[in-house]
């Protein structure tokens, strides 16, 4: 298992914690360090679709100039943002043999989906 994500976040940080409260060994990869590809990009778009994977709730989105974030209005404007901005990228992120399990953190859907 995969956790993408960025190691300050403190929704990366509550579900880490939460992943080693509940002994699930994962692998964690930080966008800030290590980035992330155009086609790990475009594969997670088409599992949980482009709108999903942009983080309009964020700091990042909201830094955005007006401008900017009206262009992002399909998958390939989506994908260069976030290929720019990683941070921008909803997270955490959990992958499991290539397929997204998990988007963001909640409890209740970490207990039914990863116990």
């Amino acid at each position: 298992m995969k956790v993408y994500g960025i190691k300050n976040c403190n929704t990366v940080k509550s579900a880490v914690e939460w992943l080693n409260k509940n002994k699930i060994q994962f692998e964690f990869h930080d966008y800030k360090k290590s980035g992330v590809t155009a086609a790990k990009l475009n594969d997670w778009c088409k599992q949980v679709g482009w709108e999903s994977l942009v983080n309009k709730r964020g700091t990042t989105w909201r830094q955005l100039d007006e401008s900017v974030q009206n262009k992002i209005t399909n998958e390939k404007a989506a994908i260069a943002l976030m290929l720019e901005k990683t941070s921008v990228i909803k997270r955490p992120l959990i992958e499991e043999n290539d397929k997204v399990i998990l988007l963001g953190f909640d409890e209740a859907s970490y207990k039914v989906k990863l116990k």
